[in-house]
């Protein structure tokens, strides 16, 4: 028989589907470019994520500074924002205008029911300006510094001005050591293994306090113990108010890839707070848990273990009250704690005896400074070091002006 002649194809007949015919190697190939896109689809979705992360400070900064003004503006702030901050909260901005440097108080970062008269925040911006300073000096300027240039309240508009610095260039560079401690400064919340200051250190720590602070030292145990004992006390009335836990608890971070996430912030670990109540801080320091009261407990003991452990304790203090004085002070704490880094001494500053009012006047008679405003109490010794703390980039904090 013959074969049957073909119908032609209408538009009644509906769509013709080609079928593929797939070889074995056109099937591996297939497969592994889908395997492989699974497997990328956690780093594409981290790097989707990862663009709407705020840019971070590196920890490194230039040898010299750099020769464009706003470019050595820019490493200026970007040796300033690696200074320590108050849970970390960075309350800097920065303000560059035809060859002025003007930091400002950052009111959003501040803690308001916490620090109500923004001591620990003003400290903050002291530690920046101290940095900024060292770099200038260590990059072979002249650096010049108006404190407060429009007085103790803010300009209409804007933050308080809390420091105006232009610079120029010096005859030669200084404070090269502290410059080198900028990258290596760290708040080290680790135990410490109780072994003693030597007095050639203990003298190098004291000499970088000026005529503007004073620093007071306690070194026999007995001392450290009580202050110890002070130091629980106080952190147990400063978690009482619940509204300023309330406060502390919006710059607590569950993890160190937390804090890298907001670029801010702290967590319990870097707090000092170890064991079950480190594990459990996010209900055992939520002032609305049921765990609070434990978690305060547990706290207050942590703190205090830690300071027992110290191998000194030293107490800033200003010997009168003044407009600049909490910027003063955080400038003579940080000449203080980069000191440290470069002798190797792991340091903490604590605050919790200072922010108490009761505790404050205790705090200064058991170091034997009565009548003199206690700034920062820090406890010093030895202990590994821990990793830098993530600080918000220099194009996030700072604006500029160039006409």
């Amino acid at each position: 028989m013959g074969d049957r002649p073909r119908r032609p194809r209408s538009a009644a007949d509906g769509p013709e589907f080609a079928s593929l015919t797939l070889d074995r190697r056109r099937f591996l190939v297939l497969l592994g470019g889908a395997a492989a896109l699974r497997a990328l689809e956690p780093s594409l979705a981290w790097a989707k994520r990862a663009a709407t992360l705020p840019a971070l400070q590196p920890w490194s900064l230039p040898a010299a500074i750099p020769a464009h003004p706003i470019e050595a503006a820019r490493a200026l702030i970007g040796a300033a924002i690696l200074a320590p901050s108050y849970w970390n909260a960075q309350p800097w901005r920065f303000e560059v205008d035809t060859g002025e440097l003007r930091l400002l108080l950052d009111a959003q970062r501040t803690l308001p029911l916490d620090d109500p008269d923004q001591r620990f925040a003003q400290m903050s911006l002291g530690a920046a300006l101290e940095n900024l300073l060292v770099a200038a000096r260590a990059w072979g300027q002249q650096p010049s510094v108006r404190y407060l240039p429009w007085g103790t309240t803010s300009r209409p508009g804007s933050s308080l001005v809390v420091a105006s610095v232009t610079w120029q260039p010096g005859d030669r560079a200084r404070d090269r050591l502290l410059h080198s401690a900028l990258t290596d400064r760290r708040s080290n919340a680790r135990s410490y293994d109780g072994r003693a200051i030597t007095m050639p250190n203990r003298s190098q720590l004291l000499a970088q306090v000026g005529e503007e602070a004073r620093v007071h030292w306690l070194e026999d145990r007995s001392d450290v113990n009580a202050v110890a004992d002070l130091v629980h006390d106080a952190v147990r009335v400063v978690m009482s108010d619940r509204a300023a836990q309330a406060e502390r608890r919006a710059w607590l971070r569950g993890s160190d890839g937390d804090v890298r996430e907001h670029g801010d912030g702290i967590t319990s670990e870097r707090l000092g707070l170890g064991g079950p109540a480190g594990w459990l801080s996010g209900r055992a320091l939520h002032p609305q848990s049921r765990f609070y009261g434990w978690g305060t407990a547990s706290m207050a003991k942590d703190m205090r273990d830690l300071v027992r452990s110290s191998g000194a304790l030293a107490l800033l203090t200003l010997p009168a009250p003044s407009e600049a004085g909490w910027i003063v002070g955080g400038q003579a704490y940080e000449r203080f704690a980069l000191r440290a880094a470069t002798l190797g001494v792991a340091q903490q500053p604590l605050s919790a005896p200072v922010a108490s009012l009761q505790h404050r006047a205790i705090l200064a008679r058991r170091f034997h400074a009565d009548g003199e405003e206690p700034l920062l109490l820090v406890r010093l010794g030895h202990a590994k070091q821990p990793s830098p703390m993530p600080r918000r980039g220099v194009a996030l904090v700072s604006t500029y002006r160039t006409s």
